[in-house]
């Protein structure tokens, strides 16, 4: 179980917020076909409460995504949970674990923790400044130290840091811009959503180690655009 630095009574919530409600989402999950162990417990041991507005909290542990304000929102639960799932699996069958993980679209920075419960290094880069100082806020309150992050603009990812082992997009462009695929190390792994607002498709691309990549379709998903600049 994951140690975070919440008083206890924030950690375990009450009413819709309870071990009780995590417990039936993580039913849920399992019953969409989340299998990784790993995923499931990071998700499990995570406060999502904690990601978003009082206001919301007592919705927090539905399988949906809620807005964070800036014409944002945490992606639902099963996203975030295949998507992560989605970026471990080929480590495990023939790459060992990723130890350099890139996300772009910090966001509310649920998705950065539950990558950083599972490899030594996130870096995560965020366009909006203020969703970036709420996350930033939430790292410390939770005292998760291996995530580094970054106000800038998404697509040109963070290639001071490069290359990476796996790189995960949390909004959807047309295509995956190259800058950032140039920082994908030749044996990596990157998952991203591509496609219009109306038809997007989530895709793994794996790297053969020689500079060409394997592309899957893992299915339908929705998230909000891939944009340039920052704001």
């Amino acid at each position: 179980m994951t140690q975070y630095r919440l008083p206890a009574a924030e950690l375990k919530g009450e009413g819709m917020t309870s071990q009780r409600a995590r417990d039936r989402l993580v039913a849920s999950l399992k019953e969409g076909g989340i299998r990784d162990p790993r995923v499931i417990e990071a998700i499990r041991d995570l406060p999502r409460h904690h990601f978003i507005d009082q206001a919301l909290q007592s919705r927090a542990y539905e399988n949906t995504a809620l807005p964070i304000g800036h014409g944002q929102t945490i992606s639902q639960p099963w996203v975030v949970a295949r998507m992560t799932e989605a970026l471990l699996e080929p480590f495990d069958k023939q790459r060992g674990m990723p130890q350099k993980v890139l996300e772009i679209g910090t966001g509310s920075g649920y998705q950065a923790v539950v990558l950083a419960a599972l490899v030594p290094q996130l870096f995560t880069v965020e366009r909006i400044e203020e969703l970036l100082r709420q996350a930033r806020r939430r790292f410390r309150q939770l005292g998760v130290s291996n995530i580094r992050s970054r106000h800038d603009d998404g697509k040109l990812g963070w290639p001071d840091e490069a290359p990476f082992d796996a790189i995960m997009l949390t909004a959807a462009g047309d295509t995956i811009p190259s800058r950032i695929l140039d920082q994908l190390s030749p044996a990596g792994v990157l998952v991203a959503p591509v496609g219009s607002p109306s038809q997007q498709t989530l895709i793994r691309l794996c790297g053969d180690g020689q500079g060409d990549f394997v592309q899957e379709e893992l299915g339908a998903v929705s998230f909000v655009p891939l944009l340039g600049g920052i704001g």
